[in-house]
């Protein structure tokens, strides 16, 4: 199927070299996905008209938490004292041109990180990253949480209402979404956790798909981060 049917995404191109081959990038557009929806009944209707042998399905983490019910009001909560100090820490340089987002720079979303990755392995992560941020290592607490911890998000979306007021959690088994996707599709498939700072997966139906492409063909996060709801992306070789 041709390619002209899909635009991209603000500035965005369509295709991305990565090791001297040029890849396509097809944002599939949805409606809005609620918790109502079926992720699966959602891939038949806007993707799997469009799949060709070869290609790779990314499908949107938010997209996979969301229909599993993996979100929970921010007010709902309960807070510890240690999400509120680690919270305080996080450099989302609010107030600055910098900005993209509070994330773990509020209370409930740390709390979420705490619950995710266990107390122990937060205080952990937290004192290596306190000893290392003044030699110029950036990044250490988020290597050390984990993948899962890192992929909270709160809010979950700027602008897509009315989830602007929820916290997401990640999503469930992303690994076994992520084969059923190939079983049911018949193309390798990536569930997906990008933003403007870099792309990683949470589950693969394939090892052969490495990190270092993830992060290279979604380098400038071609599905967008606001709300362009193109949870979708079918990856092709041009």
């Amino acid at each position: 199927m041709s390619s002209t049917i899909f635009t991209p995404n603000g500035s965005r191109a369509l295709a991305m070299r990565v090791g001297g081959v040029s890849y396509l990038r097809l944002p599939v557009r949805t409606r809005r996905i609620t918790e109502q929806d079926d992720l699966f009944a959602l891939l038949g209707e806007y993707v799997a008209p469009h799949v060709e042998s070869g290609d790779v399905i990314f499908v949107s983490e938010k997209a996979v938490a969301l229909t599993q019910g993996r979100v929970v009001r921010i007010n709902a909560v309960q807070v510890s004292a240690l999400a509120r100090i680690l919270s305080g820490h996080v450099r989302n340089h609010v107030g600055t041109a910098q900005f993209r987002g509070f994330g773990h720079g509020t209370a409930p979303a740390m709390q979420l990180v705490i619950e995710e990755a266990g107390v122990l392995r937060v205080l952990v992560a937290a004192t290596v990253a306190a000893v290392t941020r003044p030699f110029g290592i950036h990044g250490a607490f988020y290597v050390l949480v984990g993948k899962r911890a890192k992929s909270v998000d709160c809010p979950m979306s700027f602008d897509i209402e009315p989830y602007t007021a929820y916290a997401k959690r990640p999503p469930l088994d992303p690994r076994g979404v992520a084969k059923k996707i190939h079983s049911v599709l018949g193309v390798e498939a990536v569930v997906v956790d990008a933003n403007y700072l870099g792309a990683f997966s949470l589950g693969k139906s394939s090892a052969r798909i490495t990190e270092r492409f993830i992060r290279a063909v979604l380098k400038d996060n071609p599905a967008g981060q606001a709300d362009e709801m193109t949870p979708f992306l079918i990856i092709r070789k041009e």
